[in-house]
């Protein structure tokens, strides 16, 4: 296994791949991989002659201090992961100040209103972040495609928006939600719950099926307000919101329209822990 933490030298070795025509997947993660993690890695490994994961903790997507100190890191953990999965995959662990330099901030973006809602209302410049992040991975690494999981929906559709706008020649591909044997969304955050809550957190991805189930015959109105009692009524977890959005638009649902995708977003705190989900609802 190859790990670089200089551009320079990633670009040096990639360049000799490129004049071999072969083509490059890249993941970005920002480390504490799990099957999740190790799920993009393997269809990268089945679409493309090298894959490059990147492990890299962001610090301009973090909209909380705390959040970014606590967020978990084991890269020795990380790379036995990678091993198992294949020996001839491509690892960037750069520095922040590799990254950075001396100015630790984000670039501005326009999403369209992507960036407005849900996750956009609640982390003020989290997507300018993440934006900032992904275009200079796409650009260091100049892959062929680049992976990302839908279990951050939102950030897939922007991320998308960027590569658009800027007309960005790498393919997105977003991949299927990998879920814990009790439907838990796998995050590396699930890591900082304790035993009994992470049991508990089924609560959300149970509820995200019967708010599918709803979707059939109830308004979105009636949904939220029934997915916000449920939440009323459990002790271990606190809704920071849950919406019916369109999947291309993310705006909120209103009124239902035939040839619409919609999808159930949702963000919970368990404790002090922040989890996500969705769920395509037709």
């Amino acid at each position: 296994m190859h790990i670089f933490d200089q551009k320079k030298e990633l670009d040096s070795f990639l360049q000799k791949e490129r004049n071999k025509n072969h083509t490059v997947g890249l993941v970005p993660t920002m480390g504490a991989l799990h099957q999740g993690h190790l799920s993009l890695v393997k269809t990268a490994l089945t679409e493309n002659d090298l894959v490059v994961v990147s492990i890299f903790v962001n610090p301009t997507q973090f909209d909380k201090k705390d959040d970014l100190e606590k967020y978990p890191k084991n890269l020795e953990q990380d790379f036995n992961l990678l091993k198992s999965v294949s020996k001839h995959i491509i690892v960037f662990t750069p520095s922040t100040d590799e990254i950075y330099g001396n100015s630790i901030k984000s670039k501005p973006y326009q999403f369209d209103g992507l960036d407005k809602v849900m996750e956009g209302e609640f982390r003020e410049g989290h997507f300018d972040g993440v934006g900032t992040i992904v275009e200079l991975f796409l650009k260091t690494v100049s892959p062929t495609k680049a992976y990302f999981g839908e279990k951050d929906f939102q950030q897939l559709q922007i991320i998308r928006k960027m590569v658009e706008s800027k007309n960005l020649p790498y393919q997105i591909i977003g991949c299927p939600i990998e879920r814990e044997p009790n439907g838990l969304a796998m995050s590396s955050r699930n890591e900082r719950l304790s035993k009994k809550v992470r049991q508990e957190a089924s609560f959300i991805y149970n509820t995200l099926l019967t708010a599918k189930t709803k979707f059939g015959t109830e308004s979105a109105y009636n949904i939220r307000e029934w997915v916000k009692s449920q939440f009323e009524q459990n002790t271990f977890m606190k809704l920071e919101y849950f919406e019916i959005a369109d999947e291309d638009t993310l705006t909120p649902m209103l009124k239902k329209q035939i040839d619409r995708k919609y999808r159930a977003f949702i963000a919970v705190y368990a404790n002090d822990v922040r989890l996500i989900d969705n769920l395509r609802l037709n």
